[in-house]
């Protein structure tokens, strides 16, 4: 049978090891939602900038 205080201390390392890939790839998408967000501004300022003579 297995300690608990050594079953507890390894849940916890799991818990933080996943809390910090969820971290990364949460920072990875906000990453590339704000480059979308980025290049359909620039998109539309400059649709704006050729359409208005």
């Amino acid at each position: 049978m297995s300690d608990p205080d050594k079953d507890k201390a390894r849940n916890r390392e799991i818990a933080e090891n996943e809390s910090e890939r969820q971290t990364v790839s949460d920072i990875r998408v906000s990453g590339w939602a704000i480059a979308a967000a980025v290049v359909i501004g620039l998109a539309a300022v400059g649709w704006v900038l050729l359409h208005n003579n």
